[in-house]
């Protein structure tokens, strides 16, 4: 039986909004009457409340900007390389064979190795896509971007990133870029989005990390074999949009595969059940 509790009269009870309270003392002010003070307090900008409808908006601005977006490829990158270095030019070279691929090129939208692959698929007129962050020392997107989302919060943005990408592709980069890259490989190990291809382009610079993998995650059992098979590592532009296009290819070929097979069974039993309808209700 539940305990029969008698309210104390003392203990008052009083609705701030949509919540419940005992309250401490007499309340001073309302919401709305604080709302339409003069000189009010604007520390609620910065309180979890108004956090939460920040980060829906973002959500929301992400999803409205992105939602007819094609077949894309999103290239992760250092933003500190500039223009005459080998990796920019291959990072320019990438978002060109991309876009003759029919991908449209996603990247942070900063400069360096993001700006590369954004550069190159501009100039093919192809559709360049920039996915900024709010930074304390970088600028803002770069100007090869056609279509650019500048985001407050970093985890917003991968959510974009992983939503409407393909594939992913790799250039040298530092703490970001392997944030990016460890995180993708996260999600497409466990499952969390389909079979995506990841590309590393740069064997002289991945090569280290690579073995260190293969030494230490493998070899004392923290990642199975297969999973060094994720990823592949090469220097050529050329291999990582072909290993892309091939992959595409094949899942779009398992589904046309499994949509015939289940048209078969679906067809297969129609015929079974009007075999028995006529048996049971024969002439």
């Amino acid at each position: 039986m539940a305990p029969n509790i008698t309210p104390d009269p003392d203990k008052r009870r009083m609705l701030r909004g949509p919540m419940l309270l005992r309250p401490q003392g007499d309340q001073e002010s309302t919401y709305d009457q604080r709302l339409f003070e003069l000189g009010s307090d604007h520390d609620w900008l910065h309180a979890d409340p108004w956090r939460i409808l920040r980060i829906q908006g973002e959500f929301v601005s992400g999803f409205d900007a992105l939602a007819n977006l094609p077949k894309a490829v999103t290239v992760f990158g250092s933003a500190r390389i500039r223009e005459g270095h080998p990796y920019h030019a291959a990072g320019v070279e990438l978002g060109r064979k991309l876009v003759e691929a029919d991908y449209a090129v996603i990247t942070g939208g900063g400069p360096g190795l993001m700006e590369a692959p954004n550069q190159g698929a501009h100039e093919a007129e192809g559709l360049s896509v920039g996915l900024g962050i709010e930074l304390p020392h970088e600028q803002g997107l770069n100007e090869w971007v056609d279509l650019g989302l500048n985001f407050r919060y970093f985890f917003v943005r991968k959510t974009m990133f992983l939503k409407y990408s393909q594939a992913f592709v790799c250039l040298p980069g530092g703490f970001g870029t392997l944030d990016e890259l460890f995180e993708v490989l996260v999600m497409v190990q466990t499952g969390k989005v389909r079979n995506f291809p990841i590309v590393l382009i740069g064997t002289g610079f991945w090569s280290g990390l690579i073995d260190w993998l293969g030494d230490r995650l493998v070899e004392e059992g923290m990642i199975s074999p297969e999973d060094m098979d994720l990823f592949l590592l090469t220097d050529s532009v050329d291999e990582a949009v072909e290993h892309i296009v091939a992959a595409h290819h094949e899942m779009t070929d398992g589904r046309l595969r499994r949509r015939r097979k289940e048209a078969a069974a679906t067809e297969a039993r129609a015929e079974a059940v009007e075999a028995a309808e006529q048996d049971r209700w024969p002439g």
